[in-house]
């Protein structure tokens, strides 16, 4: 039970939306931040996008409940010799929620509709270690039926891989790698993610979207494991604004919070015991800049001077107050397949006083000082925590000459604004897709995506290609080590703290497991009254 119930009017109104549907027999109410931009598992980018998308398609691997790789529609795999030949049997009992079989050639559609440069997507060089997956995405092959990606028999899928690839499997439960109805594609096209055709092959099927509010899903009862999903509709309510999320969780209108105004940790460990959930997992806060030619911060001292500058040692503690550690270097602790020293620039170990020192004289020297200041927008998307650390690391550039104007827009704006290239500094995080160094270090690879800074350097993508070929793991995570330092080096990109997850959990919620990837389906989680 809730220790403090806040019902207002602003609340009661806020919450009429969701309550004009009829409830279910169990109902989740979940916070899921931003509004997607897409229900399309080849078009999302985002863990706001992830949580619905996840939870009504499934790939031949899904995750459990600590975020581990397991059998999701594939019923078993074979691994060939040389480990670059994967082949699927796909379950017999596996269905869409419409009745028709999941097929060995819809997990081919949805591997070619991502790699088609028509589709535009974002993340399709995630499965580049796919045969010939780049090569088409690229241009290069025009023909998709070139793609490593083959149905033997309806039940039957061979994958082929350039290379042995140690992580693939975990690549598999990604949303890059979700089959597509081809039963309902072949008729509506791209509009099969629209609700009036939308099906489903995992555990909910989305059955209504009210922009701005929420998505609302439904169990589907044909999902091959249907028995065991005890939540039957679930709410992904629509809201960025943490405050205003907090006090809905204490009104008792959320069952799970996303996400929570740090400086309020302590507020909800009072008086809230055991229900903020905040734990370690793979992922960097960071800062891109913009280096395209003719940019300001094309200039790398002027990014080293906006790095160095930066007290990451208080981000964690003081500003935010959940604990995050530092971040100096791009690749997060404890990623598998990556031992070796993690690594730490030399200036990080300088007295900070002697760091905004020398700061203050690259900026000196290319002509900014505090009364004539080098004048830059930062932008963020709208959340608490961002503007606290926007508001705290512009006051730390400040005294090396730098004035900064504070930005905000709402996420989609926000990212769209980053890809396109309009912004000098702006916010960014990611999320590792899957465990393994390289899900890092392409976010920096010329020519990709999410490299929204434009970072580009030969010899840095050398290395990234190399790795590509290394059946050595030791030797692989040496490249991957020299390809990380000259990113670094070069001040490629600004990490500033690595992440922790911070959720809030109601006590009647059961199967909520914190985990290294902060994936969370609900097809595991229970509700008691």
């Amino acid at each position: 039970m809730k220790l403090t119930k806040l019902l207002t009017a602003a609340t009661v109104a806020a919450g009429l939306a969701f309550t004009a549907v009829p409830a279910l027999a169990v109902t989740l109410n979940l916070h899921n931040g931003a509004e997607p931009r897409s229900l399309d598992p080849q078009k999302v980018s985002g863990n706001w996008e992830d949580r619905p998308v996840s939870d009504y398609i499934e790939g031949l691997m899904t995750i459990d409940a600590s975020g581990q790789p397991i059998l999701g529609q594939a019923a078993s795999y074979e691994i060939s010799e040389d480990g670059t030949v994967y082949t699927f049997k796909i379950r017999d009992d596996a269905n869409w929620s419409d009745g028709e079989p999941v097929t060995a050639q819809d997990f081919v559609l949805g591997y070619q509709r991502l790699v088609d440069p028509q589709t535009a997507s974002e993340y399709a060089y995630l499965q580049y270690v796919v045969k010939n997956a780049a090569e088409i995405n690229n241009g290069e092959i025009e023909d998709l039926d070139q793609l490593g990606v083959k149905a033997i028999d309806d039940k039957t899928l061979e994958i082929t891989l350039n290379e042995p690839t140690p992580f693939f499997l975990d690549a598999l439960t990604h949303y890059t790698a979700y089959p597509n109805p081809k039963h309902v594609y072949d008729e509506v096209g791209d509009d099969w993610t629209r609700l009036e055709n939308l099906v489903a092959n995992g555990p909910y099927k989305v059955v209504e979207w009210v922009p701005g509010s929420y998505l609302r899903s439904e169990k589907n009862d044909a999902y091959y494991n249907a028995d065991n999903v005890q939540i039957d509709e679930v709410y992904y309510h629509i809201l960025e604004d943490q405050a205003a999320a907090l006090n809905r969780y204490r009104a008792g209108e959320f069952d799970i919070l996303t996400d929570f105004p740090a400086d309020q940790i302590d507020f909800l460990n009072a008086n809230y015991p055991g229900e903020a959930h905040v734990a370690p997992f793979l992922g960097v806060y960071y800062y891109v800049v913009n280096q395209m030619d003719g940019k300001i911060l094309a200039d790398e001292n002027l990014r080293k001077a906006l790095s160095i500058s930066i007290n990451r040692e208080v981000i964690g503690p003081d500003v935010l107050g959940t604990g995050e550690l530092p971040a100096y270097g791009w690749v997060p602790p404890g990623v598998s397949n990556y031992k070796g020293e993690q690594y730490m620039p030399a200036w990080a170990s300088e007295d900070y006083a002697d760091r905004v020192e020398e700061a203050r004289q690259i900026m000196a020297d290319a002509g900014y000082t505090p009364d004539n200041p080098l004048k830059l927008q930062l932008r963020y998307n709208t959340n608490d925590n961002h503007q606290r650390i926007a508001v705290a690391i512009s006051a730390m550039w400040k005294p090396i000459g730098v004035e900064v104007e504070l930005f905000n827009s709402e996420t989609p704006v926000h990212y769209d604004a980053l890809e396109s290239g309009d912004f000098t500094i702006g916010r960014a995080g990611w999320i590792m897709d899957y465990d393994d160094a390289i899900n890092m270090l392409d976010l920096l690879k010329t020519g990709v995506g999410n490299n929204y800074g434009r970072y580009s350097n030969a010899e840095f993508d050398a290395l990234l290609d190399k790795s590509a070929t290394q059946t050595d793991l030791e030797a692989r995570a040496e490249t991957l080590h020299a390809a990380e330092k000259i990113a670094m080096d070069e001040f490629g990109v600004i990490p500033i703290y690595y992440y922790v997850s911070k959720n809030v959990v109601d006590p009647s919620i059961s199967g909520f497991e914190d985990n290294a990837k902060d994936r969370h389906l609900v097809m595991y989680m229970s509700k008691s009254e």
